[in-house]
C-alpha cells in the first residue's frame, strides 16, 4: 500500500517552464486543473502589476504575446480569481490570490 500526501502540492510547487516553447509562447493551455492553475498564477505574476488597473485591450495584448487563444486565458484568469474585472468588463486588476468565481469588482474610476 502506498501512502499519499495529506494535501495536494501547492501551485508554487508545480513548474510551468515545460509549458512554453523556446520562443516563449505557450505550447497549449493545460487541461489538468492543477497545471492550468500553476500557469495562470505564473501569467498573473509576470504580466500584470499589483494595484494597476488595465483596460481590456491591454490585457488582450499581454495575453496575445503568450498564446493565440487569449480570450480563453483572460476568462480563466478571471474565473480563477487571478484577475478581477468590473461588471462592464472594461477594467481588470490583478488579485493577490484566487477569489470568488467570476471575479467581479466594483466599478473602477
Amino acid at each position: 500500500m502506498t501512502s499519499h500526501p495529506s494535501s495536494p502540492p501547492s501551485v508554487a510547487d508545480l513548474s510551468v517552464v515545460d509549458l512554453f516553447a523556446a520562443d516563449g509562447r505557450l505550447k497549449a493551455i493545460p487541461r489538468r486543473a492543477a497545471r492550468r492553475e500553476a500557469l495562470l498564477a505564473h501569467l498573473a505574476a509576470t504580466l500584470f502589476e499589483d494595484g494597476r488597473t488595465y483596460r481590456e485591450p491591454e490585457v488582450n495584448e499581454a495575453l496575445k504575446g503568450v498564446h493565440e487563444d487569449f480570450p480563453a486565458l483572460r476568462r480563466y484568469l478571471v474565473t480563477g480569481g487571478f484577475l478581477s474585472r468590473t461588471k462592464d468588463g472594461a477594467a481588470y486588476r490583478r488579485q493577490q490570490r484566487a477569489g470568488t468565481p467570476g471575479g467581479a469588482i466594483p466599478a473602477v474610476a
